[in-house]
């Protein structure tokens, strides 16, 4: 499955669609403006809530928090002693534990669970002008997860390259 973002996507406070490769509208990213912390929904085409994405209030380290039907699924935040690239680190509730790395500013890395490719985020392959694709490589995998990991690792990026 091959999805296309908008670079725009993470403005917080506006809406953006996630398209498929024959460009319906599969996804949309809700950011919610006015908010103390960073937030977002991932909605379906049908407005239906998928994923609610939040930054974590009280923590070290810049986190964002993804929630399915009011339950937590994931935490995400950098991990330490990465040195030559982003290297983020997706904790699943249910123990399990992706791997986020590449060039995250660049929109060039991959989301990896026990050393097997999930999904690839790229610029290379479009010729669009200010989009980047999300290609979901497993069939089993759940696309509005890899999404929303996306979202937070880019937004993590952006917000640490501010912070500098």
């Amino acid at each position: 499955m091959r999805l296309l973002v908008r670079d725009r996507l993470l403005g917080i406070g506006d809406d953006y669609w996630i398209e498929d490769e024959h460009g319906r509208k599969v996804f949309l990213v809700d950011g919610k403006a006015m908010r103390l912390r960073d937030t977002f929904q991932l909605k379906d085409a049908h407005g239906r809530v998928l994923i609610d994405i939040h930054q974590k209030m009280l923590a070290l380290r810049d986190t964002m928090v993804i929630e399915r039907d009011g339950e937590g699924l994931a935490t995400i935040k950098r991990k330490r002693l990465s040195l030559l690239r982003n290297h983020y680190r997706v904790a699943l509730t249910d123990g399990t534990e992706l791997d986020v790395s590449g060039k995250i500013l660049d929109h060039e890395f991959a989301i990896e669970y026990d050393g097997e490719l999930l999904a690839v985020i790229s610029r290379r392959w479009l010729h669009l002008r200010d989009t980047y694709g999300v290609d979901i490589v497993r069939d089993d995998a759940d696309p509005a997860l890899l999404i929303a990991v996306a979202v937070c690792v880019i937004h993590l990026a952006q917000k640490e390259r501010e912070d500098d």
